[in-house]
Order: C-alpha cells, then structure tokens, then sequence
C-alpha cells in the first residue's frame, strides 16, 4: 500500500519535492528555456550576419567607391562589415578635414578606429554566449545541490520511520535523482550551443578583421598615391 502513495511520474516527483528543490528545478527548468531562446537568437543573428557579409562582398566587388560604398550605408543602421567601413571612412574623413592625413598618423588612427569597430560588432555577436557558459558550468552542480539537499530528506525520513525499506527510500532518492536530471538537462544543451555558437562568433569575427587591414591597406594605398601625384 505504501508503494501506491507515491507518484514516481515526473511531475508528481516535483510535487512531492521539497520547497528547495522544487526552487533549484525549477530554475534550471527556466535557464534550459532561456539557454535554447539565446540559442535560437545566436543562430538567427549569424545567419543574418553572413547574408550582409555576402551582400557587403558583392556590393564591395561592384567597383564603386570607399565614399559611395560608404554613403549608401549610413542612411540604414549599420552593422558587421558595413559598420567597420563607416567607422573607417569616418576617421578618414576627419584626419583630412583637420589636415592631418600624414601616412603614419592616419595609419595609426585608422587602425585604432578600425579595431574599437571590430570589438563593438564581435561584442554584439557574443551577446548573451556567457550565459550559456555559466549554465554549463554551474547547471549540473545545482542540480547535485538539490540531490543531495533531497537525499539528506530522504535518509531523515528513514531515520523517523525507522524502516531502510526500499518503499520508504525509493521516493525521496528518485526526488532527489530527478534535480540532477534537470540539471543536465539544461548543461549540455548549453555546453554544446556554447561551444558551436562561440567558434561560429570567432569566424565572423575574423572576417570583421580581416576587413579592416583590408581596409586600412586600401585607404594608405589611396594617401600614397595622393602624396605622389
């Protein structure tokens, strides 16, 4: 009969629980949702950003100007590669504007520009990744908190009853067990998503700086060439 007042279905070993582990699970319930809405959003913002990335390469390709190229960008929010033009023709445009177009000072400014653009725009593709690695990390430790905090229920119970029968453990034990589950089920998904999310960032990343000296080649070419003529 014992057996028959205890539900060992998953919800009804949440019910059972006590209030801290029905807090820790359902925290880490929360943070596994939370951790596939990053997920979904990370995707979502990398796919849009290679498609600007393709559509910025063959507008770059087309043979119009820096300044052309430049200008029909700076009517729209700007962002990846066309945010690190602007930036660039920004300063440009400024060295020149207050006669200080000297090869190395230009140099030396363009990249400082060039490089606080490309660490905004890396920023903005990390938003949200530490997330993902703090619920990694720590996920499967609080749910071994809420174990162990159910397993020390579990033998208090024993101790009141005073019977190590497997119906008087098995309920709290699989209370507890149930914590860890939870937690892993919000750690790996975002281990896994952190991982993939973080090396697809670094890759966009270095087109975003790989664009920049690209940049910076072109615009010291353009000054020389000044200079001579």
């Amino acid at each position: 009969m014992e057996h028959a007042a205890h539900d060992f279905s998953i919800l009804g070993l949440f019910m059972q629980a006590d209030l801290v582990v029905k807090s820790i699970m359902v925290g880490l319930l929360l943070a596994s949702i939370w951790c596939w809405a990053i997920i979904a959003n990370r995707m979502a913002a990398y796919a849009k950003a290679r498609k600007d990335m393709a559509a910025f390469d063959r507008a770059f390709a087309s043979g119009q100007s820096l300044d052309a190229l430049r200008n029909s960008y700076r009517a729209a929010p700007t962002s990846g590669l066309s945010a690190v033009l602007v930036a660039g023709m920004d300063e440009w445009d400024k060295s020149h504007a207050q006669n200080a177009a000297t090869p190395e000072g230009l140099k030396a400014r363009l990249e400082i520009a060039l490089d606080l653009a490309v660490s905004e725009e890396s920023a903005k593709l990390e938003k949200r990744l530490g997330f993902l690695a703090s619920t990694g990390s720590a996920g499967p430790f609080i749910g071994l908190f809420g174990t162990v905090w159910g397993i020390m229920n579990a033998f208090t119970a024993i101790a009141t009853a005073e019977n190590t029968s497997l119906a008087v453990v098995a309920p709290g034990i699989a209370e507890a067990l149930l914590a860890t589950a939870i937690g892993l089920l919000a750690a790996i998904p975002a281990v896994i998503g952190y991982n993939k999310l973080s090396a697809e960032a670094g890759v966009i990343s270095a087109r975003f700086e790989g664009f920049a000296d690209r940049l910076v080649a072109l615009l010291s070419r353009q000054l020389d060439a000044g200079k001579a003529a």
